[in-house]
């Protein structure tokens, strides 16, 4: 999920690495202040930094908190936001960002629907001059200029932890349903990728998966088909915490118990998965943190400014098990 259309950029990086852009992340992402040269646009005549973001949707608990960290960081920076919910289609995306270019803000960040399809109307932003910045989710593009920095998480990282953990703990289990992120998306290829990587060799396997699209009814409706048509199923892996909670309500209706009778591993950590997860009837979460908009709006003003940032900036990420929950929830923001 890396700028050069390969994928293999972040497997490459390394503890040190790690630990030098967690360093980076503290400092706010700056990679030294060499001058980029024209990259950046001035900003408006007022030097008031104007942002158009083109957000994904409202499809989660997640989703939501990550918006309301960038509106709120955005009015703390002194940043004006343009901002518009793509309804998780990409056309809608593409549409807010030609009218944010058409509109000459100064920069536009965007977490993509969809890893493909972007070139056509990022070259138009690089055209115009106008700085782009990608939030929690990568493209895949042959292009690495397209984009001055990606921010977000190493999702192939959190689907590895989750096959870890479960090896750990599998106990006997080995058939797992899988309930996928949209289909395309970045989180969903990678969460699969980490987490069969992590389950290979092992007697744990894949029986059945589909996308639930990062929705609780989603992933309700899918478990409901699940629970009809697999004979045995030990364990379900959900690409997000939403759509194992919509899992929780379909195992509840088939008279089964969660977190015990069927084992639920899921990714996120927002405030209603962590819940779950006290309670018992998740059996572990991966983290994935959707407070984006301190270190965005901190990139913004170093890309407008034509200062060099690092390429990736990789947010720092923890795991939880039941016990583990009980004590974070009351410190939970989301």
């Amino acid at each position: 999920m890396g700028s050069h259309g390969g994928r293999p950029v972040l497997k490459k990086i390394t503890t040190a690495a790690a630990a030098v852009l967690l360093a980076a992340l503290t400092a706010c992402g700056s990679g030294g202040s060499g001058d980029a040269g024209s990259s950046g646009t001035a900003a408006n005549d007022d030097g008031k930094i104007t942002m158009g973001f083109a957000q994904v949707g409202a499809e989660s608990g997640w989703r939501t908190a990550n918006t309301k960290s960038i509106q709120e960081e955005a009015a703390a920076a002194g940043i004006e936001l343009k901002f518009s919910d793509a309804q998780q289609k990409q056309e809608n995306q593409i549409k807010a960002i030609r009218s944010y270019i058409q509109q000459k803000v100064d920069v536009i960040a965007f977490s993509p629907v969809v890893e493909t399809g972007w070139d056509t109307v990022l070259l138009e932003a690089k055209r115009a001059n106008i700085p782009v910045i990608l939030t929690d989710r990568a493209i895949d593009s042959d292009d690495s200029t397209l984009y001055k920095t990606f921010l977000g998480s190493d999702f192939v990282e959190e689907g590895k932890k989750a096959g870890e953990w479960l090896k750990a703990n599998a106990a006997g289990a080995k058939n797992v349903v899988e309930l996928q992120g949209t289909t395309g998306a970045a989180p969903a290829i990678d969460r699969k990728k980490g987490f069969e990587d992590a389950i290979a060799g092992s007697d744990l396997k894949i029986v059945a998966t589909q996308t639930g699209d990062f929705t609780r009814s989603g992933g309700k409706q899918v478990m409901e088909a699940f629970l009809k048509s697999v004979p045995q199923i030990d364990v379900v892996y959900a690409h997000n915490d939403d759509m194992g909670l919509g899992a929780i309500e379909a195992i509840k209706a088939a008279g089964k118990v969660p977190g015990k009778d069927i084992k639920i591993i899921t990714v996120d950590a927002v405030k209603d998965g962590m819940t779950a997860l006290a309670a018992g009837e998740i059996n572990f979460i991966v983290e994935c943190n959707p407070l984006l908009g301190k270190q965005l709006m901190e990139l913004a003003k170093k890309v407008v400014a034509g200062e060099e940032v690092p390429p990736r900036v990789v947010t720092e990420e923890g795991t939880f098990t039941t016990e583990q929950a009980k004590t974070e929830l009351p410190n939970r923001k989301y």
